[in-house]
């Protein structure tokens, strides 16, 4: 038997303030005055000086501001490469992601791509990646995505929604500084944490599940409960427990594999552009059938939080992108090895889904195509 011989994010701090040892952390990573180092950083910062203040910049170093109102596409990816290359005379010393999943994915993928031919939706896929990334820095700035700490870089792509997924994408360091995510919306703080427990939920039920993944989605289980069950804790506590479930989570996930909700959250992103915090509870929201106590439980959670998700985005769907939709799902073969078996395309195919129903125009006959027991 072969096992996984999983990369680990080889450095990490943690602890509120930690964000202000970033010059020291990465001085010694400089290649030379012309090798810049490139700040990606969530443009919810610009113009706020309690963050942008505190990198500090010398030589030719940049902050790029990234939007955040889609999730990355490999075209971006391709675009900010073919800036970089073209801007400075030497590659960077290193790339800098600070914000949330959507600036941590594309630091790993501008980080990977400096150093390998072709294009990003080249390397979608698993292991595709040849030649080690440039250094590379995460700084969360919400919890929950886990993306601090995986293997993987979640881009859409011409043709799908896919990961850049291979030994060299984790960070080389990681800064987890839980004061970082004071600011964050109450929404935006729901979506990304349930975003860590459905990682949880889809570990500890996968059929991949082992005792080194079971251990961190347990701890990473309990700690959302605490948070956004037991509600007892003070704001600080809060920012620092959910920081720490979406690192277990993260890893969780890395050593086994997400499952059903994702799978189907990656089909709904591809076509309708949804992010993937919202996409995903979207999702698990009608996925009783495979995971009938966590669903309840999520529900509880929404409704102790004032959350309402919204309804009916796919009710203008054609055929077409339908159908688009349900071969983006079941092109993720890992996840659903994991949710179902090796055995899962006796059952899971899209003939049998689209057999299962007159109408496919609500997001809810969608899900129910998926969530039948009979395919469990």
């Amino acid at each position: 038997m072969s096992y996984k011989n999983y990369p680990m994010v080889s450095r990490v701090i943690f602890g509120r303030g930690s964000f202000n040892q970033l010059d020291e952390i990465i001085a010694p990573k400089r290649l030379s005055a012309k090798a810049p180092f490139i700040f990606f950083v969530d443009d919810v910062f610009k113009g706020n000086p309690w963050l942008t203040s505190r990198i500090s910049l010398s030589y030719k170093d940049k902050i790029i501001y990234i939007p955040t109102t889609e999730e990355p596409k490999t075209s971006q990816i391709d675009q900010l490469v073919e800036d970089i290359i073209l801007e400075f005379s030497e590659r960077p010393s290193g790339i800098i992601g600070i914000g949330g999943g959507i600036v941590l994915d594309i630091a790993k993928a501008v980080s990977i791509m400096l150093t390998n031919e072709g294009e990003a939706k080249d390397y979608q896929g698993w292991d595709l990646v040849k030649n080690p990334a440039i250094y590379h820095v995460g700084i969360p700035t919400i919890s929950g995505t886990g993306s601090e700490v995986s293997r993987t870089t979640v881009l859409t792509g011409p043709d799908r929604k896919l990961g850049i997924n291979s030994d060299y994408t984790p960070f080389d360091q990681v800064i987890l500084d839980p004061e970082l995510t004071k600011d964050v919306p109450t929404e935006q703080w729901f979506y990304t944490g349930m975003d860590c427990y459905i990682h949880c939920i889809e570990s500890l039920n996968g059929t991949f599940l082992n005792a080194f993944s079971q251990s961190y989605g347990e701890k990473a289980y309990d700690l959302c409960l605490e948070v956004f069950v037991e509600n007892k804790l003070s704001t600080e506590d809060s920012q620092d427990k959910l920081m720490m479930a979406s690192w277990h989570g993260g890893m969780s996930i890395a050593y086994s594999q997400v499952g059903v909700a994702h799978a189907m959250s990656y089909g709904l992103s591809y076509v309708l552009g949804t992010k993937h915090g919202i996409g995903n509870c979207i999702v698990f929201d009608h996925l009783e059938e495979f995971y009938p106590k966590d669903v309840k439980l999520f529900k509880a959670m929404k409704s102790k939080h004032d959350i309402e998700l919204p309804t009916g985005i796919c009710a203008d769907l054609s055929e077409t992108e339908l159908d688009i939709m349900i071969n983006v799902a079941l092109s993720l073969e890992p996840l659903w090895e994991n949710a179902i078996g090796k055995k899962w395309k006796e059952t899971i195919t899209p003939q049998k889904l689209r057999n299962r129903s007159q109408e496919c125009y609500s997001y809810y006959t969608f899900v129910n195509l998926f969530s039948d027991s009979s395919f469990v």
